[in-house]
């Protein structure tokens, strides 16, 4: 099967859906498909085979992120020399848009993954800042309805945007790629930025924007080290947030322990999950939290606020814990993990063995009878 992806963000850019990208990409090639990509170009990105770039602008509002403009006098006849089966876009926007047209132009079946719940990341996009929520969710449900089928990276997402369009919807996560985690250099971590063996190490990682509810983490962990100063809290990741944060630690006066690594190599970030103790995430907007699911892989217990994706992929009580956004809740949740190796042991066995039903491989192969479904339906409707 031949497969085009159209995207609005790819690396050397970092976010979970790059990541998303990339892992899908990779173990649909490893099922022994063809997976051809068309995305933003970025200064000094490589060339990479089956990678077509798109010219691009950088963002006022978040310099890291270009918005490509979806114009090529070739892509006609990139699109059929490809001779593609099916288009897969990953965003309402831009290069997805492309991907519609073209899915139009040569009568191809059309996936839309359903990656981000718009409306709440308005403030990134400079051509929409004036735009109500209102008329973001609109534009994204339009687009839903010009598709084939919806990919929902959980079941919680599959209800909520069925609600609004008349596609059909499919959960499908992206998956977990498990056997990055068993060779992981568990002491790096406290190697690199000399943390005490006795001390435990809370880890959130993710992309420093407000919608990431970061500051709330700090919140958390100045009353944490109250209690526990025998802690520290990684963060590693990037985004537009960064100073400030940076700036909001100093002034609670945790600075010194509270560490930024910024952007880590995937190898270290594999290494940071394996060297921590507890994962801990506050975002509420999260179609799937894809780092929730890398942290289960870990063996990372955690405790999440309980908000659209991130309800299931932590399961209350097993894994990790599952708390309304309440800082004194929050708080008593992750000293309870800190203070009870027993329960933090049992919950980590717990989530290795659930990451296993997320598999990366189990997901492509899940993914790849999806598109042999619509392409079928598609050839009925031709036949006609």
């Amino acid at each position: 099967m031949r497969i085009g992806m159209f995207t609005d963000s790819y690396r050397p850019y970092t976010s979970g859906v790059v990541r998303s990208l990339e892992t899908t990409a990779a173990e649909l090639t490893a099922l022994g498909h063809e997976v051809y990509i068309f995305a933003p170009n970025y200064p000094n990105c490589e060339k990479e085979a089956g990678v077509f770039r798109f010219a691009s602008v950088p963002t006022p509002t978040y310099p890291d992120f270009a918005i490509a403009l979806p114009f090529s006098l070739n892509i006609n006849a990139t699109v059929r020399r490809l001779d593609l089966d099916v288009i897969h876009v990953h965003s309402p926007f831009s290069m997805g848009l492309l991907g519609a047209r073209c899915a139009k132009r040569f009568n191809l079946p059309l996936v839309f993954t359903y990656h981000t719940m718009y409306d709440q990341y308005v403030h990134y996009l400079p051509f929409a800042r004036e735009l109500s929520k209102k008329v973001v969710i609109k534009l994204a449900s339009n687009f839903c309805n010009r598709c084939d089928l919806v990919i929902a990276p959980t079941e919680i997402i599959r209800g909520i945007i069925s609600r609004n369009i008349k596609t059909e919807v499919e959960a499908i996560p992206t998956g977990i790629v498990i056997g990055e985690f068993a060779d992981a250099d568990s002491e790096w971590l406290r190697r690199r930025y000399a943390i005490p063996k006795e001390h435990k190490i809370l880890l959130h990682l993710g992309r420093m924007g407000k919608e990431k509810n970061i500051r709330f983490l700090l919140d958390v962990y100045h009353d944490v080290l109250n209690v526990r100063p025998d802690t520290v809290f990684i963060i590693v990741g990037n985004g537009p947030d960064r100073e400030a944060l940076q700036e909001e630690a100093e002034k609670k006066g945790i600075d010194n322990k509270v560490i930024f690594t910024g952007a880590l190599p995937r190898e270290h970030v594999i290494n940071a999950y394996a060297g921590a103790d507890l994962f801990i995430f506050a975002s509420v907007t999260e179609t799937q939290g894809l780092v929730l699911g890398e942290a289960k892989a870990a063996g990372l217990p955690a405790v999440a606020v309980e908000a659209l994706g991130a309800a299931e992929m932590v399961k209350d009580g097993v894994d990790g814990f599952l708390v309304p956004l309440s800082r004194e809740v929050f708080t008593a949740r992750v000293l309870q993990l800190l203070e009870d190796d027993v329960l933090r042991q049992e919950m980590s066995a717990n989530a290795r063995l659930r990451a296993e039903e997320i598999s990366s491989t189990n997901m492509a192969k899940k993914l790849v009878s999806a598109y042999e479904r619509i392409i079928a339906r598609k050839k009925c409707r031709n036949a006609i």
